[in-house]
């Protein structure tokens, strides 16, 4: 029994940071295009649906958009611990390489 509160004790020190948010799973975070090449895109705001290595999938009040990383810079919501910041640039990987790095 004790073993089964060790890991929940682990897991709850475990959370989404400024620190860490390049590295993590974003899909599920709220976002918002805060810069970027094309005015049409800042200011977008809403939940992300899916990633690939280039792309976010948005979902907004008014459908799904598909965004480069490339073009943009976000800023995720991180509930509790505020929001950060980052470029695109900085996050073109796929995923799960993205998440591999943090490991490391």
């Amino acid at each position: 029994m004790k073993k089964e509160t060790e890991k929940i004790d682990a897991g709850a020190k475990y959370c989404v940071t400024k620190e860490n948010a390049a590295f993590h799973e974003l899909i599920g975070l709220g976002v918002k295009v805060v810069g970027g090449n094309c005015q049409e895109r800042n200011q977008l705001k809403g939940r992300i649906m899916d990633e690939t290595k280039n792309t976010f999938v948005i979902e907004t009040k008014k459908g799904e958009n598909v965004v480069p990383k490339c073009e943009c810079i976000f800023e995720f919501e991180l509930g509790k611990n505020g929001s950060v910041v980052i470029e695109g640039k900085k996050i073109l990987k796929k995923p799960e390489d993205r998440v591999k790095e943090w490991r490391n």
